[in-house]
């Protein structure tokens, strides 16, 4: 029988599931805060069930000599060494639906608590004011809400606003025209588009590269006139100055946050700002929420523990021992050629289709589907958002067609992956085998052919075929301090298109890449992350 050890507080109802599952229990609940006596009798488990208490290090996993599994109840693993966990064959799992509703309701709350001025009405009526002119609101009915991400949580605050009477416009690259049919709302294609229209902005978005201060100085300028702003998202996605000053000029009527830059917020600029409605982190505070990922983490575990299933990891995809030494490279391939179109892809993707050519088109599909899938979305969606088995859930609900096909050998390759990615707009192609060294390369690109090795940081541009742009090329990196390690180029015809992908030893900030946009040969140019 395995053993489970519950560090943190989880409901007696988790407990039973494990139980009724045939799974021997341990409930510590307090065990979480005492890494010293947790590392002292972690050897003894199969399983290890947490929440946000419990720190499982690298030295904790290296105490842990049976350990088969880590749940977390909730989205964020931040308290999980992944990577050592990895490397000792112990599955990640984590719950990454489980507070969609709550955190939804609470934005919708805020939202409510803003266009009425709840709170500063509360606090005055109860200090014997009773201020009625001064708190003058607005009626949710009729306004027009902006979605910035309109994804698992965004789509939720969509059908919620939309039995309010409210007209709900979003913003979300990866938002097909069929996906926002069927959620009944409009899709835009700008932000400031958004900003300029919504009474009410809202949003769901995981904090990225790309999404980092999305709502920036500039843009709180943009919004509309007496519009109200609501992050129950992530800290950072905000310019909270900015938006504290706007309060105070008039230009927004209101503000409510659950999230901010630095947390805890013992002081932030919104503090004390004209109608700034803000709550510490409660998004996914309610009793249902807890006891969902609770009763989800212990269905998980308890499936993997006595038959071998899988869901909802983030390190391991849904194979067996016989099967992981020979998919192994073929997935982290398969995520690769999905973190590249997810990289290079700006408009909405409609449909994936994936080749599988030659002796790959024999293996089990499913895993190298799955990661192929979570490598595209994770740009946007993050790396908390979307794992190997949520993946091809995502997609479904943003739309995204998903198709497979097995190919007889072809070409100079006996076998290998290509990825057909379809927009309104056009239609792009990657593809990818694996070398005799175990290791991927990039074989062919908009129908291209080249070679080149993915590494942690790369740059990727579409050029015209001239004489001179590898030397203009090779001299502007060298002037803004980029090393070059290895330089693939291919072209489509001479004179016609071509493109390089370069190997570099640093991350090239926006400024560098800006500059790099700018050579004359350049049609588009693009930092990439793997």
């Amino acid at each position: 029988m395995p053993k489970v050890l519950i560090s943190d507080e989880l409901s007696d109802a988790a407990v039973q599931i494990f139980k009724d599952a045939g799974v021997e229990v341990d409930f510590q609940p307090k065990l979480g805060k005492d890494p010293a006596k947790l590392a002292e009798i972690i050897g003894d488990y199969d399983g290890l069930a947490i929440r946000s208490a419990t720190k499982v290090t690298a030295d904790l996993i290296a105490k842990a000599t049976n350990l088969k599994v880590v749940g977390r109840a909730g989205i964020g693993v931040d308290n999980v060494d992944i990577p050592a966990a990895s490397a000792k064959g112990i599955v990640v799992m984590n719950t990454p639906f489980g507070n969609s509703i709550t955190t939804a309701e609470h934005a919708v709350a805020m939202m409510f608590a803003c266009a009425r001025q709840i709170p500063a009405a509360d606090a005055s009526t109860q200090a014997g004011k009773w201020e009625k002119s001064k708190f003058m609101g607005v009626e949710i009915t009729g306004k027009t809400l902006g979605l910035i991400g309109a994804g698992n949580i965004g789509s939720v605050v969509a059908a919620r606003a939309i039995g309010l009477k409210m007209k709900v416009i979003a913003y979300d690259p990866f938002l097909s025209a069929e996906r926002a049919q069927a959620l009944g709302i409009e899709r835009i294609e700008e932000v400031d588009d958004l900003l300029a229209r919504a009474d009410f902005v809202t949003l769901h978005v995981p904090k990225t590269e790309k999404t980092a201060n999305i709502i920036s100085a500039e843009r709180v300028a943009k919004m509309k006139k007496g519009a109200r702003l609501i992050n129950c998202a992530r800290g950072g996605l905000v310019d909270e100055a900015a938006v504290a000053e706007a309060l105070r000029s008039g230009h927004l009527a209101g503000a409510a946050f659950d999230v901010f830059s630095v947390e805890p917020a013992k002081e932030n600029p919104l503090f004390g700002a004209p109608n700034a409605v803000c709550t510490p982190h409660l998004g996914a505070s309610t009793s249902e929420a807890q006891e969902n990922v609770a009763l989800q983490v212990a269905e998980q575990m308890s499936d993997y523990l006595m038959h071998g299933a899988i869901s909802n990891a983030l390190n391991a995809p849904s194979v067996t021992a016989e099967e992981a030494p020979v998919l192994k490279p073929w997935v982290s391939l398969a995520e690769t050629l999905g973190s590249f179109a997810g990289q290079v892809t700006e408009d909405p993707i409609e449909e994936i289709e994936i080749e599988y050519v030659g002796e790959v088109g024999d293996l089990n599909l499913k895993p190298l589907t799955a990661a192929l899938s979570a490598g595209l979305l994770k740009p946007l969606v993050g790396e908390g958002g979307v794992n190997m088995v949520s993946a091809p859930v995502v997609a479904r609900e943003r739309g995204i067609h998903i198709t497979e096909s097995r190919k007889d050998a072809q070409g100079a390759f006996g076998s290998y992956i290509r990825l057909i990615v379809t927009t309104e707009t056009l239609t792009r192609s990657v593809a990818g085998t694996i070398y005799s060294d175990g290791k991927p390369r990039f074989i062919q690109i908009k129908g291209i052919n080249l070679e080149a090795e993915p590494m942690k940081h790369m740059l990727y541009t579409t050029n015209t075929d001239t004489p001179g742009y590898i030397g203009a090329l090779g001299t502007k990196l060298g002037a803004l301090g980029v090393n070059i390690a290895t330089f693939a180029l291919g072209r489509e015809e001479k004179s016609g298109e071509a493109l390089a992908l370069l190997g570099v030893d640093d991350n090239i900030s926006e400024t560098a890449l800006a500059e790099i946009a700018a050579l004359p040969q350049i049609r588009h140019a693009k930092a990439l992350a793997f």
